[in-house]
């Protein structure tokens, strides 16, 4: 077998030992999906009333604010679930299973690969499923057929990016603690963002972090894509900022995995 047929063998093998671990820590899923799916509830039955008044003039309501609210939930979905990828790196990195990996003859790429491939497969199933809910409280998309296929593309170019920062967190984290609080700040950023509520609503700092920070044009392209509204130059920037992100979590998880030997 050529080198590149025994990585993929070995990454196959690598994604089947995260899925199984997955099937058998459901509680852990069901916690960091069940985050986003409290958020959508709070802000559309809670605030959705008031905070739709603002978007649409005085005439917007409930209904108005969880079509807005909708992409900014799914980027928390994403935030939550990458999460728990970096506590499982974590997990492996102090437990001393990936000391063993590196001794065994099996394509080094292949441990962290199954770890990236069964997190956004992950993801991308608990986005579905928060998506379920939003239809169920009244979002109501315009999308044609090329559109949602936009955003699924989209989703899950954010969540591969999003994931390989979450492996370099776990490895460069002490304690699996550490591990899972340094992707705390992934889920505020919807928050400080346009998440929630337009930028323009934001006092000028706040309103400049806003505007520039990496979520809010992932959030935009979503939003115009999934209401069938103009994105312009917002979706040449979310994929900018995607790519910057997995190529700079991919290189420090790299860095880390083949510097650290001793955990």
């Amino acid at each position: 077998m050529t080198t590149l047929a025994l990585a993929a063998r070995d990454s196959a093998t690598m994604l089947r030992r995260q899925l199984r671990h997955t099937t058998r820590d459901l509680s852990t899923t069901l916690l960091l999906l069940a985050v986003p799916i409290v958020f959508l509830l709070l802000f559309v039955y809670v605030l959705g009333g008031t905070l739709g008044d603002g978007l649409g003039g005085g005439s917007g309501g409930r209904a108005a604010y969880v079509n807005y609210v909708v992409p900014g939930i799914l980027l928390i979905t994403i935030a939550g679930a990458v999460q728990g990828t970096s506590i499982s790196v974590a997990l492996d990195m102090t437990g001393g299973i990936m000391a063993r990996f590196r001794t065994m003859a099996i394509a080094r790429v292949s441990v962290l690969t199954g770890h990236v491939l069964a997190s956004v497969l992950q993801t991308l199933c608990q986005l579905v499923v928060v998506l379920g809910v939003a239809l169920l409280v009244g979002f109501r998309p315009d999308a044609t057929a090329l559109r949602w296929l936009a955003v699924a593309g989209l989703l899950t170019a954010t969540t591969f990016a999003l994931v390989w920062l979450a492996v370099a967190m776990g490895l460069a984290a002490k304690t699996v603690e550490t591990a899972s609080n340094l992707p705390t700040l992934l889920t505020l950023l919807p928050l400080f963002g346009s998440g929630f509520v337009p930028t323009d609503s934001m006092p000028v700092g706040l309103r400049w972090f806003a505007e520039y920070q990496p979520f809010t044009p992932i959030m935009e392209t979503l939003r115009g894509l999934l209401l069938g509204s103009p994105i312009g130059a917002d979706g040449g920037v979310a994929l900018g900022w995607c790519a910057v992100i997995a190529l700079a979590g991919y290189g420090w998880a790299k860095r880390l995995y083949n510097r650290d030997r001793t955990r």
